[in-house]
């Protein structure tokens, strides 16, 4: 595995599109160990909800104020994110956000989870923990799949 396919997989797991889903494979399926490429997954993921809770705790109202492209891109996600997780997050409080992220499927991972926390409301610290479990379990998930064979023509990796 190249410098360059090591920053990519970087920017996979930080990115809210792919997340750990991407990255795992890819930095498998570009030389790395299982091991190493579930780890370079996990580490970068579970950033991720201190970097979006950080973000929504400072920029996101300076954002907000003078950036009308910034309102219009942001109450859409809001709206989507809030329809996918309350029902599961009213249900079983931060319990619902662990399994939202747990769960590895498209828009179901460490940044949706975080901003579901926040707009509900949840406590952060407990929120936080829940996030970092469910990049945990997601983690886990992924790499048994890639493990057991299952992964490079999976549902993980879109093959142009």
């Amino acid at each position: 595995m190249t410098n360059f396919d090591l920053f990519l997989a970087i920017l996979l797991a930080l990115a809210p599109i792919s997340e750990l889903r991407g990255a795992i494979p890819w930095a498998y399926l570009r030389g790395a160990s299982l091991g190493q490429a579930a780890l370079i997954g996990f580490c970068f993921n579970a950033l991720v909800g201190p970097i979006a809770l950080g973000f929504l705790s400072t920029l996101h109202n300076v954002f907000y104020r003078h950036w009308q492209w910034y309102v219009t891109l942001f109450d859409r996600f809001v709206a989507r994110t809030r329809r996918k997780v309350e029902g599961t997050v009213n249900r079983y409080g931060v319990w619902g956000i662990f399994l939202f992220v747990a769960i590895p499927l498209p828009f179901t991972g460490a940044w949706t989870g975080t901003l579901a926390a926040w707009i509900l409301g949840l406590d952060k610290r407990r929120s936080l923990l829940a996030v970092f479990g469910g990049v945990a379990l997601s983690a886990t998930i992924v790499t048994t799949v890639l493990a057991l064979g299952f992964g490079e023509s999976s549902i993980f990796i879109k093959h142009f």
